[in-house]
């Protein structure tokens, strides 16, 4: 999945210089981490691959105010998947990284997240479409607190294996993190990718696992969200059908349901949305960085920490 990356030097993404720590006994002789993205900005994934001298138990990873899961990926190599929120103020981020014992050195990372400008889109409509009634607001605040419990809740075990795939084969075209305002009012960014397929085309589950919503909501229509484990979720919107059910697992390919227009769109796509341990990611860069080996370049760069 990693091995496809470009190699550059865009010393700007991680800061090298910036690296410090604390020289507790009986720690690894060194830590190797490596950081890949498609690009250091709001919306972007991150991985770093984290190799120790000496196997450990554990590794702990935080950044962004939040504590974020590793997996192990051999005796001595670990990973960790950072989304950088959509909405992340540029400049330097510290990722810290515990490796071993819970008393055992820390070592400090500064993520320098470069600004990002997004598009602006300034529409007129019926406002009907954009108010909904004060009769369907319990519905939408139910819809709200669902979804919340399940971004809360996520499997602590890796349920994703391999590359991710596309949902569809259509392109999106819709750009994430754009802003629409309505009647002069803004609205939320796009949090997700639109893709422009026909009504009835099939959406395949872009890896394996656990599904946890599977219900018509109040703006997204027929949704269906998958749990990957370790904070990772893909939501699927606006479906004509619904072919999976609370609680399946599925597999990478798997059918999903059918690209349809219900919920407050004005016409068939799929709308996919990424969310990783509360950040809200592009998920044309999850496939970027995870996707098949080769098919978008990310960039990559070492650094190594001895004590």
């Amino acid at each position: 999945m990693i091995d496809g990356a470009m190699r550059t030097a865009f010393v700007l993404a991680l800061a090298i210089g910036a690296l410090t720590r604390e020289m507790p006994a009986q720690v690894p002789a060194a830590v190797k981490v490596t950081a890949q993205a498609r690009a250091i900005q709001a919306g972007e994934l991150v991985v770093l691959t984290i190799v120790t001298a000496n196997p450990v138990e554990s590794v702990r990873v935080r950044g962004f105010d939040r504590d974020i899961p590793s997996y192990r990926e051999g005796p001595l190599t670990w990973r960790t998947l950072i989304g950088i929120d959509l909405e992340v103020t540029p400049g330097r981020h510290t990722i810290s990284i515990s490796a071993g014992p819970a008393k055992s050195g820390q070592v400090t990372q500064t993520l320098v997240v470069l600004s990002k400008k997004f598009t602006t889109r300034k529409l007129t409509v019926d406002d009907a479409f954009v108010n909904p009634p004060a009769e369907v607001m319990p519905r939408i605040q139910a819809d709200t607190e669902l979804l919340n419990r399940a971004w809360a809740a996520p499997s602590v075990e890796r349920l994703w294996n391999g590359a991710f795939v596309r949902p569809v084969a259509d392109a999106a075209n819709s750009a994430f993190g754009s802003r629409s305002v309505f009647n002069g009012v803004s609205r939320n960014p796009h949090s997700g990718a639109d893709f422009s397929s026909p009504a009835g085309t099939a959406i395949h589950a872009p890896n394996s696992g656990r599904v946890v919503i599977a219900k018509d909501l109040y703006f997204s229509g027929n949704t269906i969200v998958i749990d990957h484990g370790l904070g990772l979720f893909s939501l699927f919107a606006h479906l004509q059908t619904m072919d999976v059910q609370v609680g399946a697992a599925v597999s990478s390919g798997d059918v999903l349901g059918k690209v349809g227009a219900t919920g407050r769109v004005t016409g068939p796509h799929l709308h996919w949305a990424v969310r990783l341990n509360g950040a809200r990611v592009d998920p044309l860069s999850l496939l970027a960085v995870l996707g098949k080996p080769g098919k978008a370049p990310g960039l990559i760069i070492s650094s190594q920490v001895r004590h």
